[in-house]
């Protein structure tokens, strides 16, 4: 008889590569602009309640359509986040007027970046002047701009050096204040560079979790006209190569094969930097949201669901 009975420990299956995929979409975010937002008869229909989405400020923009653009979505249960593009910012008067419109609709979180023009409008030209300006006290969240392939308009030379060093100011900043923050990337097309770059902030010690910015359904040459003009790096060889298929040269783009790269990643690698998903729906709002029902499941399913 045996005094003993050792059982060996059961050995858990492995997330399918779906399951996978539908645990890493969780949570995930959209971009829009307020005339983007125009066509969109209802956000309730095509996302999940809660769901955080950019405003991006472009130059020329008036403010009065960024803040009826938060406001029409936080009335249908959506998280706003607008973009505080620090060179289109004339003076610390202006952005007091910006913030204070803003807080008026409910919106207390902001992706902050130097913005696109070449040169600034005013005082303000990086997005750490924007931090330390302290207009943004009592905001519950703070994202910040993360390049995984570098910036050329931030280094020339073409190196990551200048951007690096911002991301670990950014890193420190979030450490001895409150603010609650994230870096929300650039689009990207390949998994492997995005890894690599994440690990690397790990390494430098910048602690801010990554929403990864992956560009939604599209035509393959729109996606292709989109990156070169925002300077997307290494990646954007896999558009090249996919146009070179006659074949796929119609078809259009989605990004499931990077996505699962990536969720397959996070799956094996829990700490993985990665937190989310950020969406460019550069297809379309509707295009973008319909692809994230069909592949995230749960986290897919919009508030209205037909």
């Amino acid at each position: 008889m045996a005094l003993f009975n050792f059982r060996g420990k059961t050995a858990q299956p492995s997330p399918s590569p779906q399951n996978q995929l539908e645990s890493f979409l969780h949570g995930y975010s959209l971009e829009v602009m307020p005339r983007t937002a125009e066509k969109v008869e209802d956000f309730r229909t095509l996302l999940p309640l809660g769901t955080r989405v950019y405003i991006a400020h472009i130059d020329g923009t008036p403010i009065e359509d960024m803040v009826a653009t938060a406001r029409r979505l936080a009335d249908e249960g959506f998280t706003a986040m607008p973009h505080f593009p620090a060179r289109i910012i004339k003076d610390r008067a202006t952005l007091t007027d910006w913030v204070a419109r803003y807080r008026d609709v409910g919106v207390r979180q902001g992706l902050l970046l130097a913005g696109g023009v070449a040169a600034p409008v005013g005082e303000f030209h990086t997005s750490m002047q924007l931090l330390e300006s302290g207009a943004f006290d009592g905001f519950e969240r703070l994202h910040v701009a993360g390049h995984p392939e570098g910036n050329r308009d931030i280094d020339p030379d073409g190196s990551d050096r200048m951007v690096m060093e911002a991301a670990r100011w950014k890193s420190a900043f979030a450490e001895r204040t409150d603010a609650r923050m994230a870096m929300a990337t650039q689009f990207c097309f390949d998994a492997a560079p995005v890894i690599a770059w994440v690990d690397r902030l790990a390494a430098e010690g910048v602690r801010l979790p990554v929403h990864i910015g992956v560009a939604g359904p599209a035509k393959l040459q729109t996606l292709i006209k989109f990156a070169i003009a925002c300077g997307v790096g290494p990646s954007l060889k896999v558009l090249q190569k996919r146009a070179m298929d006659v074949t796929k040269l119609l078809m259009p783009y989605e990004p499931t094969e990077v996505l699962s790269a990536l969720a397959a990643h996070k799956a094996a690698h829990p700490d993985f930097g990665i937190e989310q998903v950020h969406f460019f729906p550069l297809g379309g709002i509707k295009t973008n949201a319909q692809w994230v029902t069909e592949h995230g499941g749960a986290a897919g399913k919009p508030a209205k669901a037909a």
